[in-house]
């Protein structure tokens, strides 16, 4: 879809503490960068696994997963993750997007990207106020109100209603859906086997990019 300024909005359902989202997220942006798409942007929509599941996510289980996915597709990152670090909860750092999206997609997009960078690249815990109050000051962005903590849940709703099965799930301007395009991710005995889906990710740019 297109916002008011022409630009061209590519919608993601994710989490902040999804390292397939992270992985994601970073090869789309390369790929935008790499053929100089500035008219281009993403709307990072909060999809809370926390909500979803029940339960915060592990820290074990993610370190894990976030070791394959350094070792056989993304060297670049998860260099200084630390799952002593791992938030508690993700729902501040969604909130506190969606604030960034109040004030300009632009902004939107860029605390998005910080706040998975400090949590998979820096092992920084994104659930600590102070932590929180940092990436304000970094990006001069509002305060959250009661309407960002509540955008969670209304994202996480819709989400359900769109069909969206997993972080990350991407919504393109032909009316596609696609979960996770990136990656082909399946288990081989306690460990996971990942390769980047070509194919799926040719698709997602050729949508993405018209």
């Amino acid at each position: 879809m297109n916002d008011a300024s022409g630009l061209t909005v590519i919608e993601v359902f994710a989490d902040v503490v999804c390292p397939f989202a992270h992985v994601g997220l970073r090869r789309w942006i390369d790929r935008r960068d790499e053929l100089g798409r500035t008219d281009v942007r993403l709307r990072v929509r909060a999809w809370p696994l926390e909500l979803i599941n029940g339960a915060p996510m592990d820290p074990q289980a993610v370190a894990g997963k976030a070791e394959d996915l350094q070792a056989q597709v993304a060297p670049r990152l998860f260099g200084r993750f630390d799952p002593t670090h791992f938030p508690s909860s993700s729902l501040p750092a969604l909130a506190l997007t969606h604030a960034a999206y109040r004030r300009s997609l632009e902004a939107g997009e860029r605390t998005a990207l910080r706040l998975r960078e400090l949590t998979f690249d820096e092992g920084v815990d994104i659930s600590a106020p102070e932590v929180i109050d940092q990436v304000i000051d970094e990006l001069d962005l509002p305060i959250p109100d009661i309407s960002d903590d509540d955008s969670v849940t209304k994202d996480w709703d819709e989400g359900r209603q769109r069909g969206v099965v997993g972080s990350p799930h991407f919504f393109t301007p032909d009316g596609g859906a696609v979960f996770c395009p990136t990656l082909d991710i399946h288990k081989e005995g306690g460990h996971l086997a990942v390769h980047f889906d070509e194919d799926a990710f040719a698709g997602l740019v050729a949508a993405c990019f018209r």
